[in-house]
């Protein structure tokens, strides 16, 4: 998985003010986190690999409601108004669509390529922050993005340059867009999202609005899971919840700005993942739009804040 500049979803979740700690610690849990994110990615993939995109995720969303419930259950919370479970129904909506692309376009294209092309989402988020916060995008943002449109145009050519963009690819690369669009529109739910409830409600909601609304399709997609295909779910499931502990853990003790980096270093995770797991070499396209992509998004990070002209 920064607004704006953009900024990741659990800096925005953790209510906690910096705390004084030990100047390391921040940057190392954010840095684990993001490493249990990427693993959950590889264990994602191999799952959808065996059983499809949509009854791994949909698997996934059930086991991680039954993990995370129980524990925002347990502090006997108050029901959310109304007016906030519209934000939870339409982020649960949002969110289950975007997982499902994504996952479904991790068994189409590499996992380091995948996750060099989802870091465009934070600068489609930009625009869509215009859009709909009415906040004004600078001219330093706005060449942020054509840098991360550049990267995407360098991995995608360096596919058609080496053969290797058949119809799987194709399909693949047009479900990671659209993963990466719904993505940017949730940072906008996100941010609207943590002003009026806790981590814990969030996420219980998130994960279960998400398995209600993707076994609507069940009828048309589901698969019946294999055993094999279980631990990986559990386990993907798990590190879900470690990796979003941990990302959290780490924005409410040190600034945003400065944890920042430690984001782009799922590439570095997808990299050896993806080798590791299945196989997949690197290629040198992929690595320069990646780096293009991310000088975009540092750019962009580094940006003033905007103005707000008009909150919605």
């Amino acid at each position: 998985m920064t607004f704006p500049p953009p900024q990741p979803m659990a800096a925005r979740m953790s209510f906690a003010a910096p705390q004084p700690h030990h100047a390391l610690l921040p940057f190392a849990a954010a840095f684990a986190g993001v490493g249990f994110l990427s693993l959950m990615d590889a264990f994602m993939k191999d799952a959808a690999l065996l059983i499809g995109a949509y009854t791994a995720t949909v698997l996934r969303a059930v086991i991680g409601t039954a993990l995370i419930a129980p524990l925002w259950l347990a502090r006997r919370p108050a029901m959310p108004s109304w007016t906030v479970l519209k934000l939870h129904l339409t982020r649960g909506v949002v969110s289950a669509f975007m997982a499902l692309t994504f996952f479904f376009s991790l068994t189409r294209l590499p996992l380091a390529e995948a996750i060099a092309l989802s870091f465009i989402a934070p600068l489609i988020a930009l625009y869509l922050a215009r859009v709909m916060l009415g906040e004004e995008i600078s001219a330093r943002a706005i060449g942020a993005s054509v840098l991360g449109f550049a990267g995407t145009l360098v991995i995608v050519g360096g596919r058609i340059g080496q053969g290797k963009f058949d119809e799987g690819t194709a399909l693949g690369v047009a479900a990671l867009f659209a993963s990466a669009l719904l993505f940017a529109y949730n940072f906008i739910v996100i941010r609207r999202q943590a002003q009026v409830a806790g981590p814990l409600e969030i996420t219980t909601f998130h994960s279960g609005i998400g398995a209600v609304v993707l076994l609507t399709l069940a009828p048309f997609l589901w698969q019946t899971p294999s055993g094999a295909a279980l631990p990986q779910l559990v386990v993907a499931a798990l590190l879900t919840l470690a990796g979003s502990f941990a990302i959290a853990f780490a924005y409410a003790r040190a600034p945003a700005n400065v944890l920042v980096p430690t984001e782009y270093s799922g590439f570095v995770w997808a990299a050896l993942l993806g080798w590791l797991f299945f196989r997949e070499a690197v290629t040198w396209p992929t690595l320069a739009g990646t780096a293009l992509i991310v000088t975009g998004c540092w750019v962009a990070a580094r940006a003033p804040r905007p103005a707000v002209i008009a909150a919605t």
